[in-house]
Order: C-alpha cells, then sequence, then structure tokens
C-alpha cells in the first residue's frame, strides 16, 4: 500500500472534498493540517511516505529536502506550476511530479474585494462599528479612476473586465505583454514607469519566476501617488517587501491590499499585522470550496493514473 501524505491542510478540508476512497486499498491517505517550518522536521515526517500533495508553495520542496525523502515516488501540487518544487531533483531521483487544474476566477474576485476595502475602508468601518462609532472615514469611489495591471493574462484580463464595470481607464504592462494584446483585453498599452505614476490602483497579476522577482522595488512605489493603493494577490516575492514596507510607513502611497508574503504563514511580529493602512488576507485568493473540489479531484486522478502506470499533468524539469 503506498502512503500518501496531504500537506497543509488548514482548513481541514481536504478529506472531505474529493473521492479518497476511490484509491483503497492501493493508497492510504493522511492529512496533516499544520505547518511544518522546520526542513528537517519535513524531512523527518515525510520519510516514510511513497507520495505527497502539496498545496501550491505553502511547503517548499528543494533538492536538499528531496534528497532526503528515499521512499518518495510521486509529487502532486495544486496547480500547473509550483515554483518551490525542484523538478529536476525530482526527476533525477526518479520522483513523477504532477499538477491539477484550478479555477482562474476565485482570486481576481479576492482583489476586487481587497480593493473595494481599501478604497472604502470597509475594515475600519467595521472595527469603529464594532466600538459604537459611526463614519469615522470618508471612502474614494472607484468610477473614473485608473486601474494598472501588471500582468495581463487569465487574470488579469479578468481585471480589466471588472475594472470597466467599475467605470474605471484600463492600463497595463508586463515584460511579455504587446499593445495589441492589451487592447484584445480592454487595456491601454504603457510603459511600466507610466503604470506606476498615473495608476491609482495597481494590482498585480504575474506569475513569480527569476524575472518577477523584485519587479516591483523602491523605484516603482516612488513613482506611484501619495493617493494610490498597490494590490497583491499574486506571489509575496514579486515586491520588495522591505520597500513596500518603508512606501506604507512614510505614507507615500496611501496603502496596500496583501494576499501573499515573503514568508507565509505571516510571522505574528511581522510589520504588516501593525500597520493601519493595510487590508490583509492570509493567502486566500485560491481558497474556495469550488475551487479546492476541484483540485482535489485532480489529485485523486493524479494518484489513480501513476497507480496505473499512466501518469498524467506531468511538470516538466526546465534544465
Amino acid at each position: 500500500m503506498m502512503r500518501v501524505a496531504v500537506l497543509d491542510d488548514y482548513q481541514r478540508a481536504a478529506l472531505g472534498l474529493a473521492d479518497w476512497q476511490s484509491l483503497h486499498p492501493a493508497a492510504q491517505i493522511e492529512a496533516f493540517p499544520e505547518h511544518w517550518a522546520d526542513p528537517a522536521e519535513v524531512a523527518k515526517r515525510l520519510h516514510v511516505y511513497e507520495a505527497v500533495v502539496l498545496m501550491r508553495e505553502r511547503t517548499p520542496f528543494p533538492r536538499a529536502l528531496i534528497e532526503q525523502l528515499p521512499n518518495l515516488r510521486l509529487i502532486v501540487t495544486a496547480g500547473m506550476h509550483n515554483a518551490s518544487i525542484d523538478v529536476a531533483a525530482a526527476a533525477s531521483r526518479g520522483i513523477t511530479v504532477c499538477g491539477t487544474e484550478m479555477l482562474g476566477y476565485p482570486t481576481a474576485e479576492l482583489a476586487w474585494g481587497l480593493i473595494l476595502s481599501l478604497a472604502r475602508k470597509i475594515p475600519q468601518e467595521f472595527a469603529s462599528l464594532r466600538l459604537g462609532h459611526w463614519q469615522s472615514t470618508l471612502g474614494t469611489g472607484l468610477k473614473g479612476k485608473v486601474l494598472g495591471i501588471v500582468g495581463l493574462g487569465r487574470l488579469g484580463s479578468q481585471m480589466a473586465k471588472i475594472g470597466h464595470a467599475f467605470g474605471m481607464s484600463i492600463i497595463a504592462w508586463s515584460q511579455n505583454l504587446t499593445p495589441e494584446q492589451a487592447q484584445e483585453a480592454g487595456a491601454d498599452y504603457v510603459s511600466k514607469e507610466d503604470l506606476f505614476s498615473k495608476a491609482d490602483i495597481v494590482s498585480i497579476h504575474v506569475v513569480l519566476s527569476d524575472r518577477s522577482c523584485g519587479l516591483v522595488g523602491a523605484k516603482e512605489l516612488g513613482l506611484m501617488k501619495k493617493t494610490a493603493y498597490l494590490v497583491n494577490t499574486a506571489r509575496g516575492p514579486i515586491v520588495d517587501e522591505k520597500a513596500l514596507i518603508a512606501a506604507l510607513n512614510s505614507k507615500s502611497i496611501a496603502g496596500a491590499g496583501l494576499d501573499v508574503f515573503d514568508v507565509e504563514p505571516l510571522p505574528l511580529d511581522h510589520p504588516f499585522r501593525k500597520m493601519d493602512n493595510v487590508v490583509l488576507t492570509p493567502h486566500l485568493g485560491y481558497v474556495s470550496e469550488r475551487n479546492y473540489r476541484v483540485l482535489y479531484s485532480g489529485v485523486v486522478e493524479d494518484i489513480r493514473a501513476w497507480l496505473d502506470g499512466k501518469p498524467v499533468r506531468l511538470l516538466e524539469a526546465k534544465y
């Protein structure tokens, strides 16, 4: 029997959202709700497992860890991209790496939740109301404002459509974007500098890679209006965290809506937790019941296909 470990099941939801029983008796499934931050502990805990299921980048799987797991034969990750897995190291040890389908719209929905929370001061007003106060802030409307989208792929294009519904002007930039592609998605193509200087809200929707790490730094933040907001639902390292903290502390930008961070879960003593000009969510972009059903059903399919000797949705190493 193959032992399968489902990691970082924070909500204790994984085992109830797919037909894991269909894998029995060939596989024994165990889910772990806690996050193991220490690589040595991860190696110790997973030593006996032949397969692991990863929820996005919650637990990194670099070469050093993979080499400490002699029984590992299969890694399944939520989604078809996971920057924290050393796929080449896995391949060199004969370990198969598979992904799953995921829905695209939940992250865009959350991004708009952050935008509205920032613009209309919803968290502040809710906290104030619970203390017995009434109308303590002045919010900002979105109609007529400029939405700057960094990355105009599947998620960014959804952001553009919703922005138009709010009556916003849409501008976009990314390293690979062309004016024609931008126009097709309903956005005006601009330079990186123009996007950060003209946008009232900057929303990030690029994939984390060597090219995008630190893509938004002190220079870009320094171009933003003092009344502008930054929203990041992509990945934490795309934004230089120290530069963002400095910009928020100095009030050189109005605030930020953040769903992703350099270190997750966000440390209890992190400066973001104490700031009054941020709205924070714990990486909820893809966290919806329907999305979990899609991805965990895909995990079951991946494991069954591997057991049958016909693996599907393979993630290839990029040498």
